[in-house]
């Protein structure tokens, strides 16, 4: 059922700010209630949906403050990750670094949004995994589904996106050094950080931010 659920938020058949038919769900799936009830309390605690007394299920919306938050979330525990783990990088995994942000580039441009997305995850995801810490990985990577995937923007900024291989670029170089403080700082205070990105973020979100302070209501 959370799959199930997962799915439809991706896909858009349940966007931000819908209430979600519970009875109507169930009748289709041809299941009681209570696996529904207990997806959808699964996905309120990613983050997914909004349980409002009296009113129901809502899709939650994305907001400016949301999106702070989990750049500054996703930034301390990726710099984290490389500073604990950084050692484990080998000349092969900073390889594959350089191997993926040049795909990237294709990407861009023959506007192939699904694959540059694909790659640029598998990049951060070359370090990420460095670290055991399975609680830290999900957290990083359902948080990085609430900000591009649910629904799935399909669109460029094209000048964030050659900034971010830029970046890339430059990461690449402190991994090859093994400047691991150096990478560390950098993914925390310029990559992953909401006041550096933040004249892309409002162009990439544009009107689908519901409130810029933040608040949620039915």
């Amino acid at each position: 059922m959370y799959d199930y659920l997962r799915r439809m938020l991706e896909d858009g058949r349940l966007r931000p700010g819908d209430f979600v038919n519970m009875d109507g769900l169930a009748r289709e799936l041809g299941i009681s209630r209570t696996p529904l009830r207990d997806a959808l309390i699964q996905l309120e605690a990613e983050g997914f949906v909004v349980f409002f007394p009296r009113h129901g299920v809502m899709v939650a919306r994305l907001t400016l403050q949301d999106i702070k938050d989990f750049y500054q979330i996703i930034g301390a525990l990726e710099s984290t990750v490389v500073l604990q783990e950084g050692e484990k990088l080998s000349p092969d995994d900073v390889e594959r670094m350089r191997e993926l942000n040049a795909r990237m580039k294709e990407c861009i441009a023959a506007d192939d949004f699904d694959g540059y997305y694909a790659r640029n995850l598998e990049f951060h995801n070359t370090y990420l995994f460095l670290t055991q810490n399975k609680k830290l990985i999900r957290t990083v990577l359902t948080y990085k589904q609430r900000l591009y995937d649910f629904p799935r923007r399909q669109k460029f900024i094209k000048e964030w996106e050659v900034a971010s291989i830029g970046e890339h670029d430059q990461l690449i170089e402190l991994f090859a050094r093994r400047d691991f403080e150096g990478a560390s700082a950098f993914i925390r205070d310029v990559h992953w950080s909401f006041s550096r990105q933040e004249r892309y973020i409002r162009r990439y979100y544009a009107l689908e931010i519901y409130d810029l302070e933040g608040g949620e209501a039915p």
